[in-house]
């Protein structure tokens, strides 16, 4: 997890740091705001963090999404069970939405609890209205883990603003720590000594306007005639979902809720979760008729997952959230996409490949720089998304005369939308609709508990010393190499040495046996890419947020990108445990 080991000055006798019965552990940025696991998350922890990023923010100048003392500032929650009460499971940790309140009011703003909505609806209803927000939640990770995300008066919180609050909650961190135990509201367990508090009254306005941004946007659309299964988990989107594509009418059936948190990665859906989705399918067209999609989201309802049904066969075929994006921006006549390295390569060679930027690295903050500087090129229609299908706008987007205001943070009900009402128009099944895509697929796989540090150790061992280099091109003329604007860079003798022996090193792992062709480009934008001659892409990288290592694959064929990323995760001797291997092991970086 994205934490450290809390270091103060502050321990004097009698301070609340000395009083404190636990090692606290501090909380660092993610690619999606800050999380850990709830055992770690104290309500101290949480609030001296929230408070210094409210604080921060108050610093800013208006233009950069500065907000003022005395202001609304939103807040809301998932449906984990540590967002809005103390888990006994978790060692009575919890209370993080309460934690949030209090940490808002102290900082002088006034809190406005939006409840339990999705992120993109809390952002959407605050940034409408030039207001800070917070929303409580873990996303998709698992249901012992949790956090918290920060949004200013703009939009996400930038890269170049990480600094800068860290120094932030350092200051707090000294000024509570510091404080006589006596006179503190936390108790040496890190929890409010005044035990459990009830949140303000709920303020629905944040879902009702999220409502109406897609019933208005749509309106004239239909969705009449269609037959969707909306399988609701745990997702807090779940009932808004359902009633926003019934108001666009369809038929909408709900299945499988669980008051019982469901973690679901839309960018890693495995074999067991598809059969899952697949026995709910089935139940519901034997008692409803047949079925043309399912549609879900995950926990926070920031990115979608959808799955075509086939009419003959009643099977549930799952589409990757990259592709997703592609149907989307198509269907909204995107003039500028930006998408990170991860995503499926299609798009290069499809309709879009012509106003597609340059890839970002992955995470929401840099694919919003990324639409930030198409619209600095005079772009007009600017999306872009992950690889989990979270589907961002970073413009306007006017369509039938009517106007869909910018939203530049992850979504999952529009390209739920868009899908459903591009198959509709053109009158195929979902399975034809991405059947019209250049055919490349894809899949993501991942080694859980894998220390981050490790990961990125093994990241350096097969990138070049120069971090000017983003991507390295392979040809029988020689060695290309390319900065992040992908503008080319002198090549030194010793540089094309270095960059061949790196490329020696990695065919090691990916061998011909494996069915890989030799690597003909090597990309560093975000971990390690490579691309082979066969067509084959294998891209690996630790995560931003947690202690894990994924594997991204591409091929020609579902069954070779599927094979490509069992392969990478086999136990024990897969392609990420032999990468893991040789760097333990301290094999030179171009052994």
């Amino acid at each position: 997890m994205m934490y450290q080991p809390a270091t103060s000055a502050a321990a004097q006798p009698g301070s609340l740091r000395a009083c404190l019965n636990y090692e606290p552990r501090e909380l660092q940025f993610g690619t999606s705001g800050r999380r850990g696991e709830v055992a770690d998350l104290t309500q101290l922890e949480i609030y001296l963090n929230a408070l210094a990023e409210i604080e921060y923010l108050q610093s800013l100048p208006r233009p950069q999404g500065g907000i003022a003392r005395g202001e609304e500032f939103y807040f809301a929650y998932d449906l984990r069970p540590s967002s809005s009460r103390y888990v006994e499971e978790q060692q009575g940790r919890g209370e993080i939405a309460q934690a949030i309140e209090r940490a808002i009011r102290d900082a002088g703003m006034h809190p406005v609890n939006l409840g339990r909505i999705p992120t993109p609806a809390l952002a959407c209803y605050a940034l409408s209205r030039g207001r800070g927000s917070i929303m409580v939640t873990g996303s998709h990770i698992p249901f012992d883990r949790n956090g918290y995300k920060t949004n200013s008066a703009r939009g996400e919180l930038r890269k170049e603003d990480e600094q800068p609050i860290n120094e932030r909650v350092r200051e707090v961190r000294e000024r509570l720590y510091s404080q006589p135990c006596a006179d503190s509201p936390f108790n040496e367990r890190g929890l409010f000594k005044e035990g459990h508090r009830e949140l303000a009254s709920e303020n629905d306005e944040g879902r009702a306007a999220y409502l109406e941004r897609y019933a208005a946007f749509f309106a004239g659309d239909s969705l009449g005639g269609m037959r969707l299964l909306v399988h609701q988990h745990s997702a807090v989107g779940r009932d808004l979902l359902v009633e926003i594509l019934e108001r666009l009418g369809a038929e909408v059936i709900a299945a499988g809720r669980s008051e019982m948190f469901v973690p679901i990665d839309t960018e890693n859906i495995d074999q067991a979760q598809l059969a899952a989705i697949q026995a709910l399918a089935d139940g519901a067209a034997a008692r409803h008729g047949a079925l043309e999609a399912v549609v879900s989201t995950d926990g926070d309802s920031d990115r979608p997952l959808i799955l075509g049904v086939d009419p003959d066969t009643r099977r549930a075929q799952f589409f990757g959230g990259d592709l997703v994006g592609m149907i989307v921006a198509e269907y909204l006549g995107a003039d500028a996409v930006v998408v990170p390295v991860s995503c499926n390569d299609a798009i290069d060679r499809g309709s879009l490949a012509a106003i597609t930027e340059p890839r970002t690295r992955i995470g929401s903050p840099y694919v919003i720089a990324g639409l930030e500087k198409a619209r600095r090129k005079g772009r007009r229609a600017v999306c872009g998304w992950e690889a989990n299908g979270g589907f961002l706008t970073g413009s306007d987007i006017t369509r039938n005369g009517k106007v869909l205001a910018a939203l530049p943070t992850r979504d999952a009900v529009l390209p739920i939308l868009c899908v459903l009402l591009a198959a509709r128009e053109t009158g195929l099944s979902l399975a034809g609709l991405f059947a019209r895509l250049p055919r490349r697929f894809s899949r993501a796989a991942l080694l859980t508990r894998f220390p981050r540090a490790l990961g990125l150790g093994m990241v350096r061992r097969f990138s070049p010393a120069d971090e000017r280099i983003r991507e390295a091109v392979f040809s029988a003329a020689g060695i290309l190499l390319l900065d992040e604007d992908r503008n080319e860079l002198p090549v030194s003798t010793a540089q094309a040495r270095e960059m061949e022996a790196v490329r020696q090193a990695l065919e090691r792992f990916f061998p011909a046996e494996m069915g890989f062709g030799g690597i003909t480009r090597l990309n560093y934008i975000d971990g390690v890419r490579a691309v082979f001659s066969n067509g084959d892409v294998a891209h690996v990288r630790p995560s931003g947020n947690a202690d894990e290592l994924r594997i991204y694959a591409v091929a020609d064929t579902q069954e070779r990108a599927d094979a490509i990323a069992g392969m990478g995760v086999a136990e024990p001797g897969g392609i990420l445990r032999r990468m893991e291997e040789a760097v333990v092991q301290g094999e030179g970086r171009h052994a």
